[in-house]
């Protein structure tokens, strides 16, 4: 079980509802979320505190409409993070197998 699991296994069933559409549908609205999870909107802005709370949600501004907010998920930016950098690793190491070989 990773962190990410223990930390949301303590939220209510609203937040991992809200935290599942963020997953399957990327960045959203609160409104968009709204509409995915059918949850009513106080229900969602309390989830979405909760998930930015315990650091797993992040909110951008909406380029589209300014005045709404895009929520996206942590993980995905950190994973992508972490991956990047394996296949930096696994870069280097090759170039020096083959510097040794040459």
């Amino acid at each position: 079980m990773s962190s990410t699991d223990d930390i949301v296994q303590d939220l209510p069933p609203s937040a991992k509802l809200v935290l599942k559409v963020l997953e399957y549908n990327g960045g959203l609205t609160q409104k968009q979320i709204v509409e995915n999870s059918r949850l009513s909107q106080r229900t969602v802005r309390d989830a979405l505190d909760r998930l930015q709370d315990a650091d797993v949600v992040e909110k951008d501004i909406y380029i589209p409409d300014a005045r709404q907010n895009l929520y996206r998920l942590k993980i995905e930016d950190e994973d992508a993070a972490a991956e990047e950098e394996t296949v930096d690793a696994e870069e280097a190491e090759a170039a020096e197998a083959s510097a040794v070989l040459e």
